[in-house]
């Protein structure tokens, strides 16, 4: 059987993760691959106060409710991408 399985450290993901293989490592001096956690964190600031603000604007207006139920639902996603790119930067995954 195998071993359990350890958390990775923020040493383990500056060294590399292992079976972790990057097709453009060495092409032209291509710096290794990395992940746009920062930026995808910012969007999906952005994607839940814009949903959410959408939606509460959408109900003060006289206008058929599903359109704000919609935008609820996207901002509750957004909030939940929020609570996993912020889960994975704690652990020291970089980007």
């Amino acid at each position: 059987m195998s071993e359990p399985r350890r958390p990775r450290s923020r040493e383990d993901y500056q060294r590399g993760l292992p079976d972790h293989h990057d097709p453009t490592a060495g092409i032209g001096g291509a710096p290794p691959a990395r992940s746009a956690l920062t930026l995808r964190l910012v969007l999906a600031a952005f994607g839940l106060v814009v949903c959410l603000g959408g939606g509460l604007l959408w109900l003060a207006t006289p206008l058929p409710a599903w359109p704000a139920v919609v935008l609820f639902v996207l901002a509750a996603v957004a909030a939940v991408d929020l609570v996993v790119i912020t889960r994975r930067k704690a652990r020291g995954e970089p980007g």
